[in-house]
């Protein structure tokens, strides 16, 4: 039975529960004001990706499904590279072009706004985000580090050596100087107790670290913790919070952005609890230039993150991945995406048309398009999308003319920005520098009592040896005085007075005794 365009679209979006309408079914580049495209509001737990060359409007689809998310009171985390969706936080305006678009949709444009907190991994304007070395654990740091199995459990060694011996690890300095400790002065302490320490792991670890610290994770690891329930908030009307991660400055460090998008996914996996399938998502996150995780990941760290795109879901999180080409998308990651939509791709290379066939393949089956012709042709705010619908089942393909956002298509300026994060409710609990005593301050405490009683020691025994050669020294002037020819006339002279005056008092003279002698001969 051969089924019209019109009712294999609306038989496909046509949902009983709350849905996000995205825009109309286009067929021959026209409209259908009768086939609205709309997805299940449940199903936004099962992930997504917006993909299209630059310019085709990724951004502004991201921004009108946030803002339509957080309209259902789903709250929302954004990541920010570009720049560019600070606007959502403030009320859009129409124009002629925006006009002649909603009368081919049939609807009406309504300018809005989303309740915004910003963030940032800096010291820029926004609300502080870090986490502590103890947080992360040996496993995720191993696989950001890129350690093999061998260095990995060195690093687990040195978690449980810190465990044992009260010696939290709160950011990078702290890592490293157990590092330092267990190579040098505790090596002997740690070999009784744990085994043989390679120098050469906690050399190799010790450069990784310093690789990280490089690309300026020092301001992601500390105190105060960032608390991710902080991610899942309504304001006082009942709309999700929009929470936008200002990154602006993390496209030249892949390694520190996937290495923060790695522990954030974990510890929303860890902390929130088992759902099952909802009515709708507790959160859903959106990963701006994606690529950027997955360009230098290593095999380990995109294990990582596809183990985590699977189970994650069952908490009620989504994840929807923005890049330019499907192809950026790891296809055992690509495999767990619900909902897709790809704006235009551009074929300026033999290249560039086997990346587009290769796109079209990942799409269902459609007798009204070719999609690998029409991905050349759509035009600014026009995409191809396929969902599921409430029962997970895909839905047909769609040409789509997309809704505008209701909120501005341009950035804040910097007075509306500190505005904004002036009012933020949760920018003083997170915004303080931390310096709790943990492992750093504990090492170099006990290093300096050991060096100083080492120093004591050393002062009582030259103290010792110093006593001993000036009793030794004093020996030795004594006997040269008492043995020289100077001492001995001394004595001698001494010895003829003392005798003299003896003989003198008992009344004996020298001049008697000659006389007495004298008389003899």
């Amino acid at each position: 039975m051969v089924t019209s365009f019109k009712e294999t679209i609306q038989n496909g979006y046509t949902h009983k529960g709350e849905s996000i309408v995205l825009g109309a079914a286009m067929q021959n580049g026209i409209a259908d004001k009768e086939c609205i495209i709309s997805l299940p509001l449940k199903t936004f737990n099962r992930h997504g990706l917006i993909a299209g060359a630059t310019g085709t409007g990724k951004t502004k689809t991201l921004q009108l499904i946030a803002e339509s998310l957080s309209k259902k009171s789903v709250p929302v985390l954004v990541m920010d590279i570009k720049g560019d969706l600070s606007g959502i936080a403030a009320k859009g305006s129409s124009n002629d072009r925006i006009i002649e678009r909603y009368n081919q949709l049939g609807m009406s444009y309504q300018i809005d706004s989303s309740p915004v907190e910003f963030l940032t991994l800096n010291k820029g304007n926004g609300t502080q985000l870090k986490a502590t070395v103890t947080e992360f654990g040996p496993v995720l740091l191993s696989k950001i580090l890129d350690l093999n199995d061998t260095q990995g459990g060195f690093v687990a060694l040195l978690f449980k050596f810190c465990d044992d011996n009260q010696l939290p690890l709160l950011d990078l300095k702290d890592f490293i100087k157990v590092l330092q400790y267990i190579s040098n002065e505790g090596k002997s302490e740690i070999e009784k107790e744990y085994g043989k320490i390679s120098t050469t792991s906690t050399g190799t670890i010790l450069r990784k670290v310093i690789e990280l610290q490089q690309q300026g994770a020092d301001t992601l690891f500390g105190e105060p913790s960032f608390d991710v329930e902080d991610l899942i908030r309504v304001d006082d009307n009942g709309r999700g919070i929009v929470s936008v991660l200002r990154v602006t400055d993390l496209q030249d460090k892949p390694k520190l952005f996937s290495t923060f998008m790695l522990s954030l996914l974990a510890e929303l996996y860890a902390k929130l609890p088992e759902e099952g399938d909802l009515d709708q998502p507790k959160l859903v996150l959106f990963i701006d230039e994606a690529h950027l995780i997955f360009n230098d990941a290593s095999d380990a760290l995109l294990n990582q993150i596809e183990t985590i795109i699977k189970l994650i879901r069952s908490k009620g999180v989504g994840i929807f991945f923005v890049t330019q080409n499907p192809t950026d998308v790891p296809a055992a990651v690509l495999s767990q995406l619900g909902l897709k939509v790809q704006h235009a791709l551009r074929a300026f290379t033999a290249a560039d048309r086997k990346s587009i066939k290769q796109s079209a393949e990942n799409f269902p089956l459609s007798e009204f398009y070719k999609v690998d012709e029409l991905l050349t042709q759509l035009g600014m705010g026009e995409a191809l999308v396929t969902g599921l619908n409430e029962k997970g089942i895909p839905t047909p393909l769609a040409a789509t003319l997309l809704c505008a956002p209701s909120s501005r298509m341009d950035v804040l300026t910097d007075d509306e920005l500190k505005a904004i994060v002036s009012q933020s409710k949760i920018a003083s609990k997170y915004n303080k520098d931390l310096d709790s005593i943990s492992a750093y301050e504990i090492l170099n405490g006990k290093l300096q009592k050991a060096s100083e009683a080492a120093h004591e020691g050393e002062r009582e025994r030259e103290t010792e040896s110093s006593e001993r050669k000036l009793s030794r020294n004093e020996k030795s002037t004594l006997d040269e005085i008492l043995s020289s020819p100077v001492t001995k006339q001394v004595a001698r002279t001494a010895a003829n007075v003392i005798t003299r005056s003896l003989l003198g008092a008992l009344g004996i003279t020298g001049s008697s005794r000659s006389k007495k002698n004298s008389s003899w001969f």
